[in-house]
């Protein structure tokens, strides 16, 4: 499977020590520029990631960066193993000295190297929503459908995943990724890529915790509910409710903590 490689461990149960070979996700670098009409590339460093559905990571990284608003502003996409770079169209507007970064990306930090993220913050996504309304159930479903999807935590335990639900709790698409941020840009760039931005009634979910970060790029997509399994971050809250999304965190079999966007919570599942 993609993402996926053996090494070699030693297994110590019961005071026994066995050897044997045990499923680890890769994590590899790959490097990212973009290319404006007439202009010299511009690197956007490097970003650490699982292998695989590279070209809808850097289509929703580039999205969740206001570099590009839909597919139009790409050219074409030039691919190798560990570099991509995006050609942009002529109506494409790039401004380069707002997407320096310093550092390597990390797989556990999506903003890594960036001198601000004070553009971020200003960065709009399309109107939310005001249709769709969950409950419990729905919301215990697309938990249920995340975990039963993740194919490679399965084997590993080494990944994060984000997943697009529907209003009734099934799943509708799925990316894993050693970083929760790369996860959440492989599934919106995926629905960019298909033509089914801006997202309105649907629900995203993620596996661990809700960080500034995600819940940026879900609005820049345009997901009106986001449930996270984990805890949310001060900003994540703060910055849901400033555009009205509904966040949901701590999400369980049996309950779940709304912190922002309660109307579009069932009466029966709000607290």
């Amino acid at each position: 499977m993609d993402g996926i490689e053996q090494r070699p461990v030693s297994r110590v149960m019961g005071g026994k020590t066995t050897r044997e070979p045990d499923a680890v996700s890769v994590e590899a670098a790959l490097s990212i520029s973009v290319h404006a009409p007439d202009s010299e590339p511009h690197s956007l460093g490097l970003t650490m990631r699982t292998p695989g559905q590279d070209e809808n990571l850097v289509l929703g990284l580039l999205l969740s960066e206001g570099i590009i608003d839909t597919m139009s502003d790409v050219e074409r996409v030039e691919e190798s193993s560990d570099a991509i770079e995006i050609h942009l169209s002529e109506g494409a507007s790039f401004a380069p000295s707002e997407h320096i970064r310093r550092t390597t990306t990390t797989s556990s930090c999506g903003v890594c190297g960036r001198e601000s993220i004070s553009n971020l913050l200003h960065i709009h996504g399309p109107p939310l929503s005001e249709e769709i309304v969950v409950g419990q159930s729905e919301v215990t479903l697309a938990i249920s459908g995340l975990r039963s999807n993740q194919k490679i935590f399965e084997l590993t335990g080494g990944t994060h995943a984000c997943a697009r639900v529907s209003p009734s709790g099934g799943i509708i698409d799925i990316s894993e990724d050693i970083g929760r941020h790369n996860a959440m840009d492989k599934l919106v760039g995926a629905a960019m890529g298909s033509d089914q931005l801006p997202i309105c009634n649907e629900m995203v979910v993620v596996s661990g915790r809700a960080s500034f970060e995600l819940v940026q790029k879900a609005l820049r997509a345009g997901f009106p509910i986001f449930i996270a399994v984990g805890a949310p971050s001060t900003l994540a809250v703060d910055l849901a409710n400033e555009h009205g999304m509904t966040l949901i965190g701590f999400a369980r079999d049996d309950r779940m903590t709304v912190f922002s966007g309660n109307r579009r919570v069932a009466n029966d599942s709000s607290g």
